[in-house]
């Protein structure tokens, strides 16, 4: 007897075939399968009469198989033969003529007589108004495929609609056996549907209203379980214990009058924000989420300056060398006044401080015995034989590029007690991705969040033109103008090698050709993420002295790298990347005294695309950006599905502000109200498990 839990191979026509291919797709169960949510639905709800049939319309007939027959018809493309498969159907008002393009084996299905049921589109085949290719099943009562509101699922490993459906509607009745974890009371308030009824309707709508009420609860249900999952996190981030660094005003108005530049409102105020945490023996967990160039690290050297003085240990870590050894120049650069010894630790064999050159060991027994100060590094900060003697603030830059258990790592590196109790670090991450205001109510529910959009007085606006393939000349030649000034190029390409499945230009391609064929006479060079890592240092330091004219890269400069000589950049195949990634390259150029310059370059001809890359053109910001390209590319595009493991319905609500308010104060209701039931907590255990938020 079938059950929710029975296995898929259980089910009726899933044989060894299918079953591998269910399995891809990590069907194994019957629940998994009612999982498997149709992503959209073709309306075939409506019934016409053949007579009223028109050109180009979606419709239902219904009518009597007057003929049928298989014609074989020559196909120039290939050797063998075309099967055409022609029908006429009759009803009442008039008949028409049906097509279906090799499928032979109807013939033995679909015999003279039969009274059947074809949803599709009307198009004209030789002169004759015809359905072609449509769904098709014998009339009944409870069709499947026709005469309603189909479900249209994910068409991969092979796996048709048709199949999915077939196997799920025989089993609908089992959808009543399925456990709502949701009180009544939560339910009832929020309008929802019962968790079975759901399910049924997701799968095989009575209408569209129906249909929405459906995606309704159940894209509910995995926002609630996210913000269920961030709240009871930060519950218990709350609990633990860390060490009060009082507000040194005296230490932080003095160093912030010797800067040689005026710190803009929202620095004054994310640091602010930062400090009053850090004074509480509460673990801080803030996010310091800035546009591009906006001077997040002086904020954050702020933080840490405040921690070493008062005496404990602070630890950044960076996602890259590149971006780990610039941040360790910056601190060294603005701390050297202040008597503090700052440490790089990285994955080559020799580190430094800031006091002399020293080998890894010994750098790690400094940091131990407590002699360095401020420790700046890659991975190497997390490993296991990596200890510190009083860490109390964790720095975290770029912090979408580290997992959950990797930032988790860097706290507890530490042995602090505080009234008899261990502590851990307060911990500021930090990101350049704006990120719009849906996203960051779900998915860094559990942070707190200060916002720098205002850059530094001083920046001039960089001059961004979309170059279509005629315009490439003109580019070229002012950039060679550019160059003979001593400004520097960037070149970013969406690709490391070339590619047939996509015509956009590889890193090494677009290499030889600059430096061959455009700018022979200047010296160009070549950066990607499959180089060594004293490689791409060399690469970055030639750049940096000026040894280097154009730099040919992937997305590996996306963040950290600053050179301010750099004032022009190329960003090839413009229209392969997202809005916010584009600002986050054309944030590399700018730095420096001179007018900056980004082109866009693109070979797409397409109205979508160049209202898309005009947006980056009017945009004020990297905020107006994000947004933009949120409803432009969708959540998925925007936070990319690999990085974070989002169920497909929440991924699509990520962008129904209204429905992640209604989640969050239903999570919040669960919580204050210990509300928490057996059935939820196996629902969290079950979602941590399939889903990862990193």
């Amino acid at each position: 007897m079938l059950s929710l839990s029975s296995k898929i191979e259980d089910i009726s026509k899933v044989g060894p075939a299918y079953l591998k291919k269910l399995h891809k797709l990590n069907i194994k169960s019957v629940r998994d399968l009612f999982f498997h949510f149709p992503h959209r639905y073709e309306d075939f709800s409506q019934t016409v009469p053949i007579s009223q049939l028109k050109e180009g319309q979606k419709a239902t007939v219904q009518g009597e198989i007057v003929d049928i027959k298989n014609i074989r018809i020559p196909y120039q493309r290939i050797k063998r033969k075309l099967i055409l498969t022609e029908a006429l159907i009759k009803d009442d008002t008039g008949s028409i003529k049906v097509v279906w393009y090799n499928q032979p084996y109807l013939t033995q299905s679909l015999k003279k007589g039969r009274v059947i049921s074809l949803s599709g589109k009307l198009t004209f085949s030789k002169k004759t108004l015809c359905l072609s290719n449509p769904a098709y099943e014998l009339a009944k009562l409870d069709t499947v495929h026709t005469g309603r509101l189909v479900p249209v699922y994910h068409e991969t490993e092979g796996l048709s609609s048709r199949y999915i459906r077939y196997i799920i509607k025989p089993i609908t009745y089992l959808t009543d056996h399925f456990t709502d974890f949701l009180p009544d009371g939560i339910k009832k308030k929020f309008e929802l549907l019962n968790l079975s009824e759901a399910i049924k309707q997701i799968h095989f709508p009575e209408n569209l209203s129906f249909a929405q009420k459906a995606r309704q609860r159940l894209s509910f249900d995995e926002l609630f379980l996210i913000q269920l999952t961030t709240l009871l996190q930060k519950r218990r981030y709350n609990k633990e214990k860390s060490i009060s660094v009082e507000f040194n005003q005296k230490l932080i108005k003095s160093f912030v009058k010797s800067l040689p530049f005026k710190l803009t409102n929202d620095q004054r105020l994310a640091a602010w924000e930062i400090f009053q945490d850090m004074s509480k023996n509460q673990p801080m967990n803030r996010l310091m989420n800035g546009d591009v160039g906006s001077g997040k690290t002086i904020v954050a050297l702020m933080a840490a300056l405040e921690t070493a003085k008062a005496g404990y240990q602070v630890a950044l870590m960076a996602p890259t060398e590149i971006l780990a050894r610039q941040h360790y120049e910056s601190f060294v650069n603005f701390l050297k006044k202040q008597k503090l010894t700052v440490g790089l630790l990285t994955g080559t064999d020799k580190d430094i401080s800031s006091k002399e050159k020293i080998t890894k060991p010994q750098l790690k027994k400094e940091i131990l015995n407590g002699n360095v100060d401020i420790i700046i590094g890659t991975h190497a900060l997390i490993q296991e034989n990596m200890s510190f003697k009083n860490l109390a603030l964790a720095i975290i830059d770029e912090q979408h590029r580290f997992g959950v258990a990797q930032r988790a790592a860097l706290q507890k590196k530490i042995y602090n007690m505080e009234d008899g109790l261990p502590t851990i670090p307060h911990l500021l991450s930090m990101t350049a991705t704006p990120i719009p205001r849906t996203l960051a109510l779900t998915i860094y529910g559990d942070l707190d969040i200060s916002l720098i959009k205002e850059l530094p007085k001083g920046r001039q606006k960089i001059i961004t033109e979309l170059v279509t393939p005629d315009k490439r000349q003109e580019a070229y030649d002012f950039i060679t103008k550019q160059i003979k000034k001593k400004r520097q190029v960037f070149v970013i390409c969406p690709l490391i090698d070339e590619s047939e499945k996509l015509d956009v230009k590889s890193v090494s391609q677009e290499h030889e050709m600059l430096s061959k064929e455009i700018f022979p006479h200047f010296q160009t060079d070549m950066l990607h993420g499959k180089l060594k890592p004293k490689e791409k240092e060399k690469i970055m330091k030639d750049f940096k002295d000026g040894k280097t004219d154009i730099l040919v890269s992937t997305s590996v400069i996306e963040v950290g790298v600053d050179i301010p000589n750099a004032t022009v950049m190329i960003i090839e195949g413009a229209d392969r990347f997202g809005l916010s990634q584009l600002h986050q390259f054309r944030g590399r150029i700018g730095r420096g005294k001179h007018q900056s310059y980004c082109f866009l370059f693109t070979d797409s001809e397409t109205q979508k695309t160049d209202e898309r890359l005009k947006a980056i053109i009017k945009a004020k910001d990297g905020f107006e950006l994000a947004e933009k390209d949120l409803k432009l590319r969708g959540p998925g595009n925007f936070i990319g599905t690999r990085q974070w493991g989002l169920p497909d319905l929440a991924m699509a609500s990520l962008d129904d502000l209204e429905l992640i308010k209604k989640s969050r104060q239903a999570a919040n209701l669960v919580i204050e109200n210990e509300m928490i039931n057996p059935d939820m907590e196996k629902r969290i255990e079950n979602f941590h498990q399939d889903i990862h938020l990193e």
